[in-house]
């Protein structure tokens, strides 16, 4: 068994969280995923006022904290924190350890970076594990990278612990799932998880940590005493987080998620098993990030009475003062009738502007200001506008191997990481045959009382997973939400396109709402842009739920 914990699930996680899990129990091997696409541009950015630039760099102080620790207790360390640049990572790297007095083999993973490329800002390929298996079984101590896909941080020191083969795809492919579960750390262990009131300590929620097998099979836990929990519903979460269907493709394995099992191992104890996996797809997905022009926004609080009377009239003065192009407007009718409370009262009405024109973004905010006296009345802003930012849109390509480097720095020396040869991935999904089972009297409740649900951004598309906790119910879940169900609850997304995919093994369905982010979360008008709470707008609308269900 190899004991893996992530300290990270995303750039700006808990800072304490590596020193918890080096000094809260047995560990081998600590990872840090800090990346996301967002991350990608941010880092680009940085990358352009500093060349030297482009990694995250929160990720050296935690180290400066904790990297004697590491070395004492023989964790071995991975992370992607290298970002746009590894290399110059891993240098910090030494001559934080040489600063320290610690005695550290670095090593890194490069190749990613697919620059210059046309209008691209960021334009990074998705390495696989074997480049990081390559490092450790080097010898090295800490292996940084960067774009490689999250689980690969899993998978590549469990394929170096058990000497798998390259066409080992059980084994990978449950090391995948193991790694797609704890890779947004605690939200494995009860964060954002749609039952949180029945998590008795979710105050400060330990870090998740994989057992993983030389099978590929797993218990994920986390450290004894720490908050939060882990239960079957928790990894079921976490498992339809941003996926894309039946089939997890990687650089290094497809994964059937219509295979995965989860059992119950113990006390914040969830064994999972049965992953089986298949040859990865013969393209390599690649990252892009495009700059697009500029965006500013503003709130405008509106309160008490002719609440639509005043949202237009300031639509209508800030339209005349700029022009209507590219603005985007949602009023929030957050406002009650004979409040007790000023705030209560108000509504919000939100403005973003998109442009190409940076003077145009900045007008914005002198307009906007130079209405406080001459609109509505109780004008008010809930925060001063800004000069604007630059607008940042993400895009996947896809290529083929043979244009994507794949090298293991270790020691000074590159050594080329072949690519596993790829295979057709044809479209697959799960049948599911309605049995006609009369489930007797209905309720009309929130779904949320017998649904669960996790959802997110991949791209300009949201992804929403829902389960239901008895698996009784599951073909009154199939039954009920239909890709016209869904849309009938969310009536946002009555002219998208959806695609749904069945996992009756996790009691699951998944959806696809194409384009419901538009161009991305950096480039976003909508007041969720990463969809992250989609799902609980989902829980709360009301359904007629079966009462042997409730």
């Amino acid at each position: 068994m190899i004991r893996v914990g992530n300290a990270s699930g995303f750039y700006g996680d808990r800072l304490s969280a590596m020193r918890e899990l080096l000094t809260g129990g047995d560990l081998d091997v600590l990872t840090g995923d800090y990346l996301a696409e967002l991350t990608m541009l941010i880092l680009g950015r940085q990358r352009m006022k500093d060349p030297n630039g482009g990694y995250a760099k929160t990720f050296l102080r935690q180290l400066e904290d904790c990297l004697g620790l590491a070395k004492e207790r023989g964790v071995k360390i991975v992370s992607n924190a290298g970002g746009l640049n590894p290399a110059g990572l891993a240098d910090a790297i030494r001559e934080l350890a040489g600063r320290l007095g610690v005695d550290v083999s670095v090593a890194h993973v490069e190749g990613d970076d697919l620059l210059p490329r046309a209008g691209a800002l960021t334009a990074n390929a998705y390495l696989g594990a074997w480049g990081i298996a390559e490092c450790l079984s080097s010898g090295a101590d800490i292996v940084v990278t960067g774009r490689v896909t999250d689980a690969s941080l899993v998978v590549g020191p469990a394929a170096a612990h058990f000497g798998w083969a390259r066409d080992d795809f059980d084994a990978l492919a449950g090391a995948t799932v193991a790694g797609h579960v704890i890779e947004c750390g605690t939200q494995a262990t009860g964060g954002n998880f749609a039952f949180f009131t029945e998590i008795a300590d979710l105050g400060h929620a330990g870090f998740p940590i994989a057992e993983i097998s030389a099978d590929g099979s797993s218990v994920i836990t986390k450290h004894a005493g720490t908050g939060g929990a882990v239960t079957v519903e928790t990894i079921t979460a976490q498992l339809l987080y941003e996926i894309q269907g039946v089939d997890y493709l990687g650089p290094d394995v497809t994964t059937k998620f219509d295979s995965i099992t989860l059992s119950a191992d113990g006390p914040d104890r969830v064994r999972i098993s049965g992953v089986t996996g298949g040859p990865p797809p013969e393209s390599v997905k690649v990252c892009v990030n495009t700059l697009d022009g500029f965006r500013n926004s503003a709130t405008f609080v509106l309160c008490g009475l002719d609440i639509e009377a005043k949202a237009e009239l300031a639509r209508r003065q800030l339209e005349g003062a700029i022009g209507s192009d590219g603005l985007t407007w949602t009023l929030a009718r957050t406002d009650h009738a004979d409040s007790d409370t000023e705030e209560a009262a108000s509504a919000l009405l939100h403005a973003i502007v998109k442009t190409p024109d940076p003077a145009r973004a900045k007008a914005f905010s002198r307009a906007t200001v130079e209405l406080a006296l001459a609109s509505y009345p109780g004008f008010t802003l809930t925060a001063p506008p800004s000069d604007g930012t630059p607008v940042g849109v993400y895009r996947p390509e896809y290529v083929s191997a043979a244009e994507v480097s794949h090298v293991a720095v270790v020691a000074g020396e590159r050594r080329d990481v072949k690519w596993t040869p790829g295979a057709p991935v044809p479209s697959r999904s799960v049948d599911w045959a309605d049995p006609g089972t009369d489930f007797g009297p209905t309720r009309r409740v929130p779904l949320g009382d017998v649904v669960g649900a996790r959802s997110g951004d991949k791209g300009g598309d949201a992804n929403l997973g829902l389960w239901v906790r008895r698996p009784e119910a599951y073909d009154w879940l199939v039954r009920t939400l239909t890709v016209d169900g869904l849309r009938a609850l969310l009536p946002e997304t009555a002219e998208l396109e959806i695609t749904r995919h069945l996992l009756p093994n996790l009691s699951a369905v998944n959806f696809i709402v194409h384009g419901l982010l538009g161009q991305g979360v950096a480039a976003a008008t909508r007041f969720d842009p990463q969809a992250k709470a989609l799902g609980e707008w989902v829980r709360s609308r009301h359904v007629d739920v079966p009462e042997v269900f409730l």
